[in-house]
């Protein structure tokens, strides 16, 4: 049941899940700032310890669904405690240690809480905030992932180069800790509910539109990360940005991403389908021009921003309708259109990754972002000839379900 706010806001506990976002946010990207310092110290190349990246990325995918059922029986907030708990556990054993294995051990336990963390906050912001506000709300929590590119990621870069990776590393640890007792006392208890089982889990999967909404997540953020993923060497080499403006392109991007995040979820809560599918026909014309304009600086840097916020509009607005759409056992859609984003990632970074090695040089990762977001309008197309379809037939049904499918229509937006 949504909490008692006053029209038109939203409750605190979706800002309190927005700064937990910010901390999960903040480590899953701040070895890139903090790989010199960490390699040193433990003694292993920077491309050794670059697999600290890719431990917290397959931690993430595997965690949000493995994890979000493991403690499906558990009341959320207690959840959501226990999650952050073990993400500052995971932080203060890698501070504790010189050996690079258990640090990445370390990494991947972090992933699996964050991963956990994110199935289950989903869950808890769209309740709170209620079906007409939904989209907002996980918008706002999204933010904070964003945030931590703008703030989390530069500070902590600066806290490790000063006082060295560990105490950046023990900084979280701490937050994180804050965060789980502010979360412990002002998360509202689970209202009374259904009982949940695996079963009904995963019987809520059933729905296409479920696998078509997460297709469509994995291949439009995938594409725009596959191209944000290699856009240094681009503006550096092909572009001609001096390598220590770079840093203030990036944070463009991040507060690009962090209007498209609040954008996307307050339409996405009128016009689901019509946000997503806009954002995905920008995105994809954002790198259609980016590859012949990435000579010019001015119009390189506009078009980065704004692929940041056309890319990182989707997420919060298709996790909304992965939640709606599963009804009474959320926790695994919602875990699950977690995981698409990362797989989108990993996959899109992957491919993008090869193009940079192959003929197509500097531009290859953009290219392969465009036809991976382009590609992303198929599965779009599909929910809208399903919304098609479902209203076409409305009509031969019951006045009183011809009513419980209007306000699917109307909320649910497909």
């Amino acid at each position: 049941m949504p909490s008692k706010q006053k029209s038109g806001s939203l409750p605190f506990v979706v800002y309190l899940l927005g700064l937990g976002a910010f901390l999960m946010g903040t480590t899953e990207f701040i070895i890139a700032g903090i790989l010199p310092e960490l390699a040193a110290d433990l003694h292993v190349g920077v491309a050794q310890a670059g697999l600290l990246i890719t431990a917290f990325a397959i931690g993430m995918i595997v965690g949000a669904p493995v994890m979000g059922l493991a403690t499906l029986r558990l009341p959320r907030r207690s959840t959501l405690v226990l999650t952050l708990a073990v993400f500052a556990a995971g932080h203060v054993i890698a501070a504790l240690s010189s050996s690079f294995t258990v640090v990445f051990a370390a990494r991947v336990l972090s992933a699996l809480a964050t991963g956990a963390f994110w199935a289950v906050a989903s869950v808890v912001a769209t309740a709170a905030a209620g079906p007409a506000a939904s989209s907002r709300a996980l918008g706002v929590m999204v933010s904070g992932s964003a945030l931590a590119t703008v703030i989390g990621v530069p500070v902590g870069t600066w806290a490790g180069q000063a006082v060295g990776w560990r105490g950046t590393f023990w900084a979280l640890a701490v937050l994180a800790g804050v965060v789980a007792v502010l979360i412990g006392r002002f998360v509202p208890a689970d209202a009374q509910r259904a009982a949940v089982s695996v079963r009904s889990e995963f019987t809520a999967l059933r729905q296409g539109r479920l696998w078509l909404s997460m297709s469509a997540t994995a291949l439009v953020t995938g594409g725009a990360m596959a191209a944000f993923s290699y856009i240094t060497p681009l503006l550096t080499e092909r572009t001609g940005i001096s390598a220590g403006v770079v840093p203030l392109v990036l944070i463009g991007y991040g507060i690009g991403a962090l209007a498209g995040t609040n954008l996307g979820g307050r339409l996405g809560d009128r016009k689901p389908l019509t946000a997503v599918t806009g954002a995905a026909i920008g995105a994809a014309l954002i790198l259609l021009l980016l590859i012949p304009l990435s000579h010019y600086p001015a119009p390189t840097v506009v078009l980065v921003v704004l692929l940041g916020m056309a890319g990182m509009a989707v997420p919060p607005v298709v996790t909304s309708l992965a939640v709606r759409f599963a009804g009474n056992a959320p926790t695994l859609a919602a875990a699950l259109a977690v995981s698409s984003f990362n797989v989108g990632i990993a996959v899109g970074a992957w491919i993008a990754g090869g193009a940079l090695e192959s003929s197509l040089g500097l531009t290859g990762p953009t290219l392969v972002g465009t036809v991976m977001v382009s590609l992303g309008l198929v599965p779009l197309a599909a929910l809208g000839a399903l919304r098609a379809t479902r209203t076409q037939h409305a009509p031969t049904s019951s006045p009183a379900a011809d009513s419980a499918d209007e306000a699917e229509h109307r909320h649910a937006g497909v």
